[in-house]
């Protein structure tokens, strides 16, 4: 559990997962101008369709392994994945769900202001 005042610890159990899903490691090499671990985050929905999540919600990017290049072939130019970790569980526009962590499209998320120290 988090306060919300620091990054959401990695969940070693969730990466070996993915790793091992993915058949490689998940890369720790931070890239130049990406949000960085802890940023406190909104998912926002697609203003041309109804998603890709049901509803927009906050998060937190995950220190699980770092923001790789999107290579989708409707990703923008330079777009990142960010692994996000969901202050509640969430549900996809198809129903699908509910999860509580997701690689998300750089688009699809905005950077919130953190509380004054």
């Amino acid at each position: 559990m988090t306060d919300g005042s620091g990054p959401v610890p990695e969940d070693a159990g969730d990466r070996q997962a993915v790793e091992h899903i993915l058949g490689r490691p998940l890369s720790q090499a931070w890239p130049m101008g990406a949000l960085a671990p802890g940023s406190r985050v909104t998912v926002v929905r697609d203003q041309d369709w109804d998603g890709p999540w049901q509803v927009e919600f906050l998060g937190t990017v995950d220190a699980m392994g770092a923001p790789e290049p999107n290579t989708h072939a409707q990703a923008l130019s330079g777009e990142l994945l960010y692994w996000v970790t969901f202050d509640k569980s969430q549900y996809e526009c198809d129903g699908a769900g509910p999860y509580r962590k997701a690689q998300i499209w750089g688009r699809y998320l905005r950077a919130e202001q953190g509380p004054e120290a």
